[in-house]
């Protein structure tokens, strides 16, 4: 444990924080329509403004994992990993102009509504139920990491935060709704980027400037960004960052639900696709802030590892570490910092519970449970669904501290189960042939094969090479090491997938021959998954027979033949819509002119009917 402790001004910084957290909760628990309907505690009545939509789509999934890892990740690996920026310029549009549409045209609450509209009532059920899964196992390790990572550096007790910070996070979710989520989701991004820019500011000034800095990590061989090699294994490249980052982070802002029921609150489709764009930048700017902390940390431990020295037991705690070093003697900085860190906690466990209740209540409850239960009923009961998810990812958070790897592998299910995910909807908005049969073919086959390959590298862990680190400098030792030796027991840290592994590597004379699929790159987990989805379900709805175009509205599918291909003759682009008629089902008009349709209060009357298979 690092000598340097939390001072009172340290625990008051943090303290404010969560207290201005849970006062925005009561506001909006006592303003407005006081969160007695659906609509506004699932939805902020559809009205919520732009910039706290696009601060909030910006804090939901850049958790503190993401705050810690990213350091990590530049320090031990060098800054390849900073190519997957280009990725969202690829996310963004796909996101909001291709699969945000599409909902926003439904008036649907839970994203899976969507698929029982297109395939069924089953298979609406299974990716409600596989995303709940995702949520909540997802949400409890946000809510350890940053405990646990502070508890070894700053002294500050793990229960004691994991407590305090789940327990306003459920307060004010379940009292405030979507609104208070939403606003203090914007309170804590700015939060978040005080806190770097506190950290990069002050680090710089201490090392000599962040160029000396960069020139160190030059040295050392850690600036690198064009690795072009188009070996699927290679951990990191252009190909896996930019390509396959693409296909991680679209299963988050296209068809996750916590992104989309946050772009589903704005009055109208155009500000929810400005509110992504809006986004675009602040993704950028956090990830170039991470990445430069992760710089500075280099340059002030290269020549006494923090990790060798056991002055830290993980890699996620060097932040913390360099926070405390460096920003210690002025009191009241690291709790600026650790507000930092778990305003990104507190943001992405906040919008888990919103859009897990919102998911339990509209595809369970409702459907299921209790039919014909009133508005009133269900903003009752979705309170009550919130309150509960947070009690159980508190309950989980104690159960994963005593579970020692097993956490750690928990942490890659969230990139193993989005790509599943991303790629069942994909058959459904592309795809018109596919029927309920593919649709569950391929999302049972994308999960297994997903998970068969996240597991067997758990196993068969991939032999990656770290960048050289040196203790000559420390004071009681002359040794310098520059690889570690792979046969040595490590804790691997794993950034964009969220992944941590404890485990002896085995030496690749002993690893079998499978085991060189279970190398492949977890950049590439969710492409991967959605080739098996769309290839096992457009296989598997052929030998059922496929769905007739005229069967499908045309508003579950995206034209994107006529998008693309345009300038081909109207006779071969009849026969690539596979029978479906588009003719005024996507424009913009189409869909302001059924903005008040719900499809919880009946289909949109306008048209063709949609079709619903009645099979599971």
């Amino acid at each position: 444990m690092a000598d340097k402790q939390f001072s009172i001004p340290d625990y008051v910084v943090f303290g404010l924080m969560l207290m201005i957290s849970a006062g925005i909760g009561v506001f909006y628990a006592c303003t407005g329509g006081k969160q007695k309907t659906t609509q506004e505690f699932l939805m902020a009545d559809r009205k919520m403004y732009v910039i706290p939509a696009a601060m909030s789509l910006l804090a939901s999934f850049m958790s503190a994992i993401t705050l810690l890892g990213t350091p990590a990740e530049i320090y031990v690996f060098g800054t390849q990993y900073w190519m997957i920026g280009p990725s969202y310029l690829l996310v963004v549009p796909v996101a909001a102009h291709i699969f945000i549409p599409i909902f926003y045209k439904l008036k649907v609450t839970s994203a899976y509504e969507y698929l029982e509209l297109r395939f069924s009532k089953g298979v609406r059920l299974l990716g409600s139920m596989v995303f709940s899964l995702q949520m909540i196992l997802y949400m409890s390790i946000v809510l350890y990491a940053p405990s646990l990572a502070l508890n070894a550096v700053t002294g500050l007790n793990v229960w004691v935060s994991v407590l305090s910070v789940g327990i306003v996070c459920t307060f004010y979710t379940s009292l405030g709704g979507m609104k208070a989520v939403m606003w203090t989701d914007t309170f804590q991004v700015c939060m978040m980027f005080a806190g770097l820019f506190a950290v990069l500011i002050q680090g710089s000034i201490e090392i000599g400037g962040f160029g000396r800095a960069w020139e160190i990590a030059r040295e050392s061989g850690r600036i690198e960004f064009w690795n072009f090699d188009p070996d699927p294994t290679v951990r990191h490249t252009v190909w896996s960052l930019v390509f396959g980052g693409f296909f991680t982070w679209l299963a988050i802002y296209g068809v996750n639900q916590a992104q989309v029921q946050r772009a589903l609150t704005l009055p109208s489709l155009r500000h929810a696709q400005i509110a992504l764009w809006i986004n675009l930048p602040g993704l950028f700017l956090l990830l170039s802030l991470t990445a430069m902390c992760g710089i500075l940390i280099y340059a002030h431990y290269k020549d006494c590892d923090p990790i060798i020295t056991k002055k830290i037991m993980a890699r996620d705690q060097l932040l913390p570490l360099f926070v405390m070093d460096m920003l210690a003697w002025l009191p009241g900085l690291p709790g600026l910092f650790v507000a930092c860190l778990f305003s990104g906690a507190l943001s992405t466990i906040s919008s888990g519970l919103n859009s897990l209740s919102a998911v339990m209540v509209t595809d369970l409850i409702q459907p299921y449970i209790c039919k014909g239960m009133s508005d009133e009923r269900a903003t009752v009961a979705s309170k009550f669904v919130a309150l509960t998810y947070g009690a159980i990812m508190i309950g989980l958070t104690y159960v994963a501290s005593q579970l020692g790897g097993v956490l750690q592998a928990a942490l890659a299910l969230f990139g193993m189960i989005g790509g599943p995910l991303l790629g069942l909807f994909t058959l459904g908005v592309f795809f018109p042939c596919a029927n309920w049969q593919g649709a569950y073919a391929g999302m049972l086959s994308g999960l297994g094969l997903t998970f068969l390959v996240g597991i067997g590298a758990q196993v068969y862990k991939p032999i990656v090479p770290k960048m050289p680190v040196s203790v000559a400098g420390c004071p009681t030792t002359n040794v310098t090491s520059t690889f570690l030796n792979s046969s040595l027991s490590t804790l691997s840290y794993s950034v964009a997938n969220a992944t941590s592994t404890v485990a002896a590597m085995v030496p690749e004379e002993e690893r079998p021959a499978i085991a060189k699929l279970y190398s492949l790159s977890y950049m590439w987990y969710s492409g991967f998954a959605v080739l098996v989805v769309v290839t096992i379900g457009l296989i598997v709805s052929a030998i059922f027979g496929g769905r007739r175009g005229e069967e499908v509205d045309a508003r579950l599918i995206y034209p994107v033949f006529d998008k693309v291909l345009w300038c081909l003759p109207e006779s071969w682009l009849e026969k690539l819509r596979c029978r479906v008629d588009h003719d005024g089902k996507f424009d913009e008009k189409h869909q302001e002119d059924n903005k008040g349709n719900s499809l919880l209060n009946g289909l949109p009357a306008s048209g063709s009917q949609i079709s619903i298979e009645t099979s599971m």
